[in-house]
């Protein structure tokens, strides 16, 4: 009966220290999730004169911030590899992330009514001391607001040249301008490092080859829209070289 004993309590023990390993893990790897997504996603608050209350967040988009955001929505939803996947990859096509450079824009406003059209007037996204307007954004950034709205903004990713903007930057800056809001003395600005950002590693994996193919897809469509506009010009071209060459026979008759 003691040896009975014994061995219930051994396994009751073992068990018992599992469980606090698993535990102490688990919430060991949600706090570095949470430290994470809070690196990339920055807020500032600000109180009015005559109270009310204006919370602003900027979220940047780097590859360790959405690879800690499908992680942590994965854990969240117990997905199986496949479904983190398809969430990467229907993320990675509502930012547009291999045409624009994307950040969402967070505003809890309990004070005086915010008036921020057009608001691309009103933020702008800062590279190697070059200040950048967007190109779209959520135009419900235009209305006027009391409570809350957050939608995406897209800044250009390229240079006219086709060079990307990011590359060998190691700062950028997002400002909100203060006319957005009367609460604010001032502009607001956000600041991430990130030198040390690798885009690259996102385009791994079942996602991303989804992603490429899309990408592909697209530019076959614009070359084979490019390819008809040139086969109807060069139509128009050998039509001009086969009346060309008909004047010419007739002078030639003529002249023999």
């Amino acid at each position: 009966m003691k040896k009975n004993g014994s061995r219930v309590f051994f396994f009751f023990g073992f068990f018992s220290l599992m469980w606090m390993f698993f535990c102490s893990t688990f919430l060991g790897e949600a706090a570095s999730l949470d430290d994470t997504l809070a690196r990339w996603s920055r807020v500032q608050s600000f109180t009015g004169d005559f109270g009310g209350q204006l919370d602003l967040r900027v979220t940047w988009f780097s590859e360790e911030y959405l690879s800690a955001l499908v992680e942590d929505e994965a854990n969240k939803n117990l997905w199986t590899q496949d479904e983190k996947e398809n969430y990467l990859y229907n993320l990675l096509r509502t930012l547009e992330i291999d045409e624009y450079i994307p950040v969402e824009v967070s505003i809890r406003n309990y004070g005086p009514s915010m008036h921020m059209a057009p608001f691309d007037d009103m933020i702008t996204l800062r590279i190697n001391n070059k200040d950048y307007k967007p190109v779209d954004y959520d135009k419900r950034f235009n209305f006027r607001l009391q409570g809350d709205v957050n939608g995406y903004v897209y800044f250009p990713r390229f240079d006219e040249n086709n060079k990307p903007l990011l590359e060998g930057a190691k700062t950028v800056r997002v400002t909100l301008r203060a006319g957005i809001s009367s609460i604010l003395a001032g502009d607001v600005s956000f600041f991430w490092d990130i030198y040390r950002d690798n885009p690259e590693k996102l385009f791994s994996g079942k996602a991303m080859r989804q992603f490429e193919i899309d990408r592909l897809l697209k530019r076959t469509k614009l070359l084979n829209s490019r390819k008809i506009e040139l086969e109807e010009e060069l139509k128009g071209i050998y039509a001009e070289l086969l009346e060309v060459q008909k004047r010419m026979d007739e002078l030639q008759h003529q002249t023999d």
